[in-house]
């Protein structure tokens, strides 16, 4: 059920929210991968973008210093609270990835930085539809996940308790997927597992026709 996932997800990164901003504040600093993708997500926006599932603001902050006008939407309060502290000039909002609180067109980009991670595979055609009647036509729409067949239930991490399913997912899949919600991809970029990580990382770049 959405509301049992939802739960779950929320209080899980609510438990955790102070340890993940903790352990994760410098990790874009590492990945150039992911810097380089979300620049070039970057300069094919003219406009505001939302970041849905923005969690405590690192892709956020990020866009932000690159001069974008960004607006993060998270299901989490616990990771809201870090996130607004983080990034004080940057508008926050609580709300689900399924049900967004804002008119069609509303943004000229959407951006969602392992967020769909965690939704069903039977929600996720809805979460996509979401993504894509907030995109103005002609903008662009980012995606960020783990690559992989089997989904992962995490049980705990940093010290806390979490009830976490993270869903790894295949680029060709995510693109049919996204074909479908009428916001065909343009760029997919595959990059390898670092030593610490499971899968490989997928970023893909999709734009709703003008």
């Amino acid at each position: 059920m959405a509301t049992d996932f939802l739960t779950a997800t929320r209080s899980s990164y609510d438990r955790v929210a102070v340890a993940y901003a903790d352990h994760f504040r410098d990790e874009l600093a590492n990945l150039p991968v992911e810097c380089r993708s979300l620049e070039l997500f970057a300069s094919l926006v003219d406009g505001p973008v939302l970041e849905v599932g923005c969690g405590t603001g690192l892709a956020t902050a990020y866009l932000h210093d690159l001069g974008v006008a960004v607006t993060g939407v998270d299901l989490s309060p616990g990771m809201l609270d870090v996130a607004r502290r983080t990034c004080p000039d940057v508008e926050f909002e609580e709300a689900s990835m399924l049900a967004l609180p804002h008119a069609d067109g509303a943004f000229a980009g959407v951006l969602a930085f392992y967020s769909t991670i965690h939704v069903p595979d039977d929600l996720l055609p809805t979460a996509l539809s979401e993504l894509a009647r907030v995109l103005r036509p002609g903008g662009p729409l980012m995606l960020a996940f783990q690559i992989g067949d089997e989904p992962m239930h995490l049980t705990s991490a940093l010290g806390h308790e979490l009830d976490l399913v993270f869903h790894r997912r295949r680029p060709e899949k995510m693109a049919a997927l996204l074909a479908d919600a009428g916001v065909p991809v343009e760029v997919t970029t595959v990059r390898v597992a670092r030593e610490s990580e499971r899968t490989p990382q997928a970023f893909l770049i999709a734009r709703k026709p003008a």
